[in-house]
């Protein structure tokens, strides 16, 4: 170890997030070389095994099916590629990354302007209790929940369970609300992405379908779509609802801060850290989002500060299903009987 390396890691445990920003700026430099390498292992297999599966399919449905699981693993991925494109952050050239993640988004069948755009102001407005709404899993405080109505409680209790955030809520986003430009509708760019997103979708459909049948549709598509929608879905929840994440009002928010301690590191194996693409090291990935996702390791490697901090292993998460109430007292996220406990 160097004595520059010594003397950033000694000083790692002293810097605000503000400071955080100016020594994480380093790493945002993208390698086109090692970006098109990522894209190649990433896009080829996952057509292979599409085309695998599509064959499969005259010697068994289950197969089929099972080829069909494997490949949401690289569907997920190239949807994580597509986010990196989104911020700018994996090709030097803001065009390419803008094109490759449109086409992309055909794969991932979201329109990547409007995702692009939503997932902008999640990231312009995560933990503020004042901006809630785009681009977010709705969150309500503990006085706000106990200012509903009956009905308006059950309301709640419903979006916020399991079966319908991670069993319907994935098919729903990304097969019928990814459809418009929900929030957006009042500008034409974000229906031309929508709708022509839509277009390239149906087009591919059509000539699945005219070739190989509704099979490929319902045992290839729609498997390996909703499947990697799901994990994806989960990887967005586990990132932000966690019990010691930080929310504040608008008058004390401040970004730094709130991208910092407000989002998590998921500790994955390596295996499925490789298919999430480093989504996991989501608290270096809010601090500063145009670092390129494969030199996200980097910097925990670097600054041992930050591969300590938020940590949260796959037991830990399950944990935070339960969680849904924002605490302004105890600054923690609670569940539902903890709240009851606590307030009545």
């Amino acid at each position: 170890m160097n004595q520059h390396s010594e003397v950033t890691r000694t000083s790692d445990s002293t810097r605000s997030a503000r400071d955080w920003v100016k020594v994480l700026a380093n790493y945002r430099e993208p390698n086109q070389m090692r970006s098109i390498f990522e894209l190649g292992v990433t896009f080829i297999p996952f057509i292979l095994l599409w085309a695998l599966a599509w064959w499969s399919l005259s010697v068994s449905y289950w197969l089929t099916l099972g080829i069909s699981i494997v490949n949401a693993a690289f569907l997920l991925r190239l949807f994580t590629i597509q986010h990196d494109c989104g911020h700018g952050a994996f090709f030097k050239n803001r065009q390419v990354s803008d094109w490759v993640g449109r086409a992309l988004g055909v794969l991932t069948v979201t329109p990547y302007d409007v995702w692009r755009r939503t997932h902008s102001e999640h990231h312009s407005s995560a933990g503020n209790l004042g901006r809630r709404g785009m681009g977010d899993i709705h969150t309500k405080t503990v006085a706000e929940y106990r200012a509903l109505t009956p009905l308006q409680r059950l309301k709640y209790r419903l979006y916020r369970h399991p079966i319908t955030l991670f069993v319907f809520g994935p098919g729903y986003i990304f097969l019928l609300q990814n459809r418009i430009p929900l929030g957006l509708m009042n500008n034409l760019r974000y229906w031309v992405s929508a709708m022509g997103t839509n277009i390239a979708i149906l087009i591919a459909l059509t000539v699945i379908w005219y070739f190989g049948g509704i099979g490929p549709v319902l045992l290839i598509f729609l498997p390996s779509t909703l499947l990697a929608a799901t994990a994806g879905m989960w990887l967005f929840y586990v990132q932000h609802q966690f019990e010691n994440t930080q929310w504040d009002e608008d008058e004390d928010w401040q970004l730094h801060d709130a991208a910092l301690h407000g989002s998590s590191y998921y500790v994955l194996p390596p295996l499925l850290q490789w298919f999430s693409a480093n989504i996991g090291i989501h608290h270096v990935h809010h601090l500063y989002s145009r670092i390129p996702f494969y030199r996200l390791t980097e910097v925990l490697r670097d600054h041992t500060e930050l591969a300590k901090s938020n940590r949260m292993t796959i037991r830990e998460s399950l944990v935070s299903a339960r969680l849904h109430l924002w605490d302004e007292n105890s600054k923690k996220l609670l569940s539902f009987s903890q709240a009851r406990a606590l307030y009545g």
